[in-house]
């Protein structure tokens, strides 16, 4: 404030103190250095109480970060070396900690306000002056964390919305589309702060720490009655099944499904997403939708890397038993073609599968037509000149059919599930048939045969005539009977005729929560075993310590396992304390 200094004279000056010492900076400090710290801390504290009311946020931090750039120069210039520490101190404590609480809520140019403006440059001047003051980084990181919460949530409530309109309006194609958008917006919100971490915050693991812990909060929250887990299968589903909407490079789906991996760190239930991811993976293998094998290996690397051996082990067993069921086929072929008299009079693939890798299916004893149950018993046989020790379990419902249907205008390639060809094919034998009649034929459930017969005469393709035909809303009754339509014709020679789909959604659940039981059994046991004796809390602290990895368990389900094994005698109360509990050898 005093104009034009002469450096050269002061710094002669100064060294007079320094020199009177002999090496002792006593006479500096207590001389000199004192005066010059409080004085730097009054000048300081004058200007930041105008500038705080006068200047905003940015402005502010521009004129504290100049003043700390004056003040090393200074110390270069002719103060001792051993003032700057010091010296620095007094100017961050009055310009900066002693106002960074109003200085991060100014309202239109604070921290958020910053935030909101994608405002870089002043965030990385803010982690840089704040990281000089103990303790200043912790409420911008408390900031950071709200703002992402804040996005994110408002992402959760504008898909909400959007799939709850949808649904009113019956579009179940646009409600997906929604969802597929949400993740997408959930990816890039994620892309986006993380480059902020890196770019304004020098990758402070107090800021990746705060990114964690926001999108942990939202990233939980379902759309649509869709649980987040399901959101993330589905998602990766789209992007690695054939004809995919999105329509992105080898790369591009690499980098977005590594993306995904990472955002799945932050679900709590990835032991629901597991299952959910392996439901949608057999389907792509079985049923030939997979668009690359080279994605889905990828993706389980990357699952395996982050999560484990055993997150991964089951799906990897469904990739290898697909390679060695076309091994099975090649083989199979060769032997019939050795066997001319055993030839089948249809074409046959059969794909065996190892039960404890894949999903668990409905089995059914379907009455096979004749010309389907030829290929059934030669496959057995050449089976069982492979091995004795396992047995085939014919899963129909997972079955494809290519039917040749003999219409009057013209034949057409009817690509059909077994249930469908076993239906179709009685057809050859009889006219009409009664909703009964087939049940009996095909001993089929009800509801099965409710959904093959409706997709074969109420759905897009009406390859039987249902009679009565004018039934509301299309349904299918037990009075009906049912006849070929000689007169169906398509513009097409080959057709798909879809089943109605099944919503798997609640069985995943179901079989997720049955999983889940046994885990936390396994868990207690663990634990008890190794400790012998253990206090109820400290007990179910460490089981949900072991299990937090894969899922969250609920308190009171864990209470519940604890009296069951209780009853099963692998543990027993204290007899004098009745919250401390005693492993049974």
């Amino acid at each position: 404030e005093i104009g034009r200094v002469e450096r050269h004279l002061l710094k002669n000056v100064l060294d007079i103190f320094v020199e009177i010492g002999n090496g002792d900076l006593s006479a500096y400090g207590k001389d000199f250095e004192a005066f010059l710290l409080k004085a730097t801390a009054d000048f300081y504290s004058r200007k930041a109480a105008v500038w705080i009311q006068e200047d905003s946020c940015p402005e502010y931090m521009l004129k504290a970060e100049e003043c700390l750039k004056q003040e090393k120069d200074r110390v270069t210039h002719y103060l001792h070396a051993s003032s700057e520490t010091k010296l620095l101190q007094e100017a961050e404590r009055e310009l900066l900690a002693q106002y960074e609480q109003e200085l991060l809520d100014k309202e239109h140019s604070g921290c958020l306000a910053l935030l909101q403006d994608d405002k870089t440059e002043d965030m990385s001047r803010m982690f840089r002056l704040f990281s000089r003051v103990p303790s200043g980084l912790q409420p911008i990181s408390d900031m950071f964390k709200k703002h992402i919460e804040s996005e994110g949530m408002a992402l959760v409530k504008q898909a909400e919305a959007t799939a709850t309109q949808r649904k009113e309006q019956g579009k179940k194609d646009a409600v997906c589309a929604t969802e597929q958008v949400f993740v997408k917006s959930i990816i890039e919100l994620h892309d986006k702060y993380l480059q902020y971490v890196s770019d304004c915050f020098a990758n402070s693991s107090l800021f990746h720490k705060a990114v964690k812990e926001a999108f942990e909060i939202f990233c939980n929250r379902g759309v649509g009655g869709s649980t987040s887990a399901e959101l993330l299968a589905s998602f990766c589903d789209n992007l690695l099944k054939k004809g995919s909407s999105e329509k992105l490079s080898d790369d591009g789906i690499e980098d977005t499904l590594e993306k995904v991996v990472r955002l799945l760190a932050y679900i709590s239930d990835k032991d629901l997403f597991a299952e959910f991811y392996r439901k949608k993976l057999a389907r792509r293998l079985l049923f030939d939708k997979s668009a690359n094998e080279d994605h889905e290996r990828s993706v389980l690397t990357k699952l395996k890397q982050q999560f484990g051996a055993q997150f991964t082990s089951k799906m990897e067993g469904m990739v290898t038993d697909l390679q060695l069921a076309k091994e099975h086929q090649h083989l199979f072929e060769e032997w019939l073609s050795e066997r001319q008299g055993k030839k089948p009079s249809v074409d046959l693939t059969v794909t065996v599968l190892t039960t404890g890798f894949w999903p668990t299916y409905k089995f059914v004893e379907l009455a096979l037509p004749e010309e389907m149950v030829n290929g059934v018993e030669v496959f057995k046989e050449w089976y069982e000149t492979r091995t004795k020790h396992r047995k085939l379990t014919w899963i129909y419902v997972l079955g494809q059919c290519m039917l040749s249907g003999k219409f009057s205008p013209k034949s057409i390639e009817l690509q059909v599930s077994t249930f469908q060809a076993a239906a179709l094919l009685l057809f050859n034998n009889d006219e009409t048939l009664s909703f009964t009649e087939v049940k009996d034929r095909l001993n089929l459930p009800q509801e099965d045969v409710v959904r093959l017969l409706h997709s074969l005469s109420c759905a897009k393709y009406k390859i039987l005539i249902k009679n009565p035909g004018q039934e509301p809303n299309r349904i299918i009754a037990e009075t009906d009977t049912f006849k070929f339509n000689q007169k169906f014709t398509d513009k097409f020679k080959r057709i798909k005729v879809p089943l109605p789909p099944v919503d798997e959604k609640k069985k995943v659940i179901e079989d997720v929560d049955k999983d889940r039981r046994y885990a936390i059994d396994a868990a207690i046991v663990r634990t008890m075993k190794s400790r012998k004796v253990l206090q109820h809390q400290q007990l179910i602290g460490e089981v949900v310590q072991q299990l937090s990895r894969m899922f969250k368990p609920d308190f009171k389900v864990i209470k519940k396992r604890i009296e069951d094994l209780i009853a099963r005698e692998y543990l027993e109360r204290d007899a004098e304390n009745p919250n401390q509990f005693r492993y049974l050898a």
